[in-house]
């Protein structure tokens, strides 16, 4: 009798698995033809899993109806607006941001949500370098506009077309505050130098606790070389992936480097997956959304798109002229630009940027710019071009601030140059800068939390103080880690 039953089980597991395998060979020939019919007699071309799977990595380069790559942007009044970007598949043609005040419990849900509609665009690109797979995806950008400041909201992305049930195109909803609009109130941001190589593997760490150390910072500044090729579906999911739920509720500015370009061509991606100010030159549409300025609080903080400032002299006088007009009538307590190529270098075997230094240092030094947030040069380096002496503790009437940093894992070897007052090899580093009235902090930590370098600015009386807080810890360099 026992030996009927195990004989009678084993034919019942036969069975089921043989029915399992038909039905999954008639799952995949149905998927070979492209089409598949759901949802009564309507056709829809739906992602083949199969060819994704031959494709490694595929979760980060194939869209889906599900929205992802999903970032907030610091706008031009983030007092009042969010500016959010999302991508899905190509069956979501038309998509929403649904914003609400954020409350303690669900209730939000049952009150105001307002529902925007999304700009949306078919895009399609295929990075031949690396023969990365042909990717067509609509690219979604919202705002959301007439905001309360200092107020915390939550928002979703998403779309409830095709019948769907529920929530399942929808993403979840973030929370998200807006900057206030008094002044002298406390804000941070984070400023990243190049992540560029390995953003996965490697930059991830950085940003992730970067976060974990400061998740009240404001929004977070990337200073260019995102990513390595600029039109790699790759290597920008790979961003998106490192950064995940921060993008989403920590608004962030970028300056686009070289490697976002080729020649003088910008990445196809950065437009339609960023959602930045479209306020800078109005002569010059090639720099749209990569020169632009923010007021944040007492901040103005402003993008120079210095790849094409290099090389196109119509852009480097159009940006020149327009940068001109923004300081001479900037009424903000505080000013910093962001460039990915820096005016000096602190690395061996590179040179100063002559075109940067010519037309833009008379500018720095005209309107006392206060820092100056650079990339490109993958080491550390902190000072002023101009002080009493490198290394000094304390200056009663500082001038500009340039910094140059990187916190991806690719690194060059540095010089030590009057200017420099704190420099670093080999080392991935963000810098958290706090701005409250009359003083600015600036701190650089490593990813496991360690303070490289810092100082205070303080204005009073027409003057700023330096206060340098270096840490008393020894100089990191390449040569000490790799023979």
């Amino acid at each position: 009798m026992i030996r009927k039953l195990k004989f009678t089980s084993r034919l019942l597991q036969s069975t089921v698995f043989l029915c399992v395998f038909l039905a999954s060979c008639k799952h995949a020939e149905r998927h070979e033809d492209g089409h598949s019919h759901e949802h009564g007699d309507v056709e829809h071309h739906h992602t083949h899993y199969m060819e994704q799977d031959t494709v490694l990595s595929h979760k980060l380069i194939f869209p889906s109806k599900v929205p992802d790559r999903i970032i907030a942007n610091l706008p031009e009044d983030p007092a009042t607006t969010l500016a959010v970007n999302w991508r899905t598949n190509q069956q979501i043609e038309s998509a929403y941001l649904e914003v609400a005040l954020a409350t303690d419990g669900p209730e939000f849900r049952l009150g105001n949500i307002q529902r925007i509609e999304a700009n949306s665009e078919l895009f399609e690109n295929k990075h031949e370098k690396h023969n990365e797979p042909l990717v067509k995806a609509y690219y979604h950008s919202a705002h959301a506009t007439g905001l309360e400041p200092s107020t915390t909201y939550v928002y979703r992305v998403g779309t409830d077309i095709l019948g769907e049930d529920g929530n399942q195109l929808w993403s979840e909803w973030f929370q998200y505050t807006t900057a206030s609009d008094k002044k002298g109130e406390e804000f941070s941001f984070i400023y990243f130098g190049d992540a560029q190589n390995d953003v996965k593997s490697m930059w991830s760490r950085v940003i992730r606790n970067s976060y974990k150390k400061f998740p009240s910072v404001d929004f977070m500044l990337h200073a260019g070389d995102l990513i390595n090729d600029h039109d790699s579906n790759l290597q920008w999911g790979e961003w998106f992936h490192a950064g995940s739920f921060i993008h989403a509720t920590v608004p962030s500015m970028m300056t686009p480097g070289n490697h976002e370009y080729k020649d003088t061509v910008i990445t196809p991606l950065w437009r339609p997956q960023f959602n930045l100010p479209k306020n800078g030159p109005k002569d010059m549409k090639t720099v749209s959304e990569t020169t632009y300025g923010v007021d944040y609080q007492d901040l103005k903080i402003i993008s120079i798109d210095a790849v094409l400032f290099d090389r196109q002299s119509e852009s480097r006088e159009s940006q020149v002229q327009w940068l001109d007009s923004v300081l001479a009538n900037n009424t903000k307590k505080w000013t910093a630009l962001t460039m990915h190529f820096p005016l000096y270098t602190p690395a061996q075997k590179r040179e100063d940027n002559a075109a940067l230094i010519q037309n833009l240092r008379p500018l720095i030094d005209k309107y006392k710019v206060d820092l100056v947030l650079q990339g490109h040069d993958h080491t550390y380096a902190r000072g002023q071009i101009s002080n009493e002496k490198s290394g000094v503790t304390s200056m009663s009437d500082a001038g500009t601030i340039y910094a140059v940093s990187v916190s991806g894992p690719k690194m060059y070897e540095s010089t030590n140059k009057d200017w420099i007052e704190r420099r670093g090899e080999f080392t991935q580093l963000f810098q958290i800068i706090t701005i409250k009235e009359n003083k600015l902090s600036y701190e650089a930590y490593t990813p496991i939390g360690a303070l490289y370098d810092a100082f205070d600015l303080i204005k009073k009386g027409g003057k700023k103080e330096l206060i340098n807080r270096i840490p008393d810890t020894p100089i990191r360099l390449k040569k000490d880690f790799v023979e």
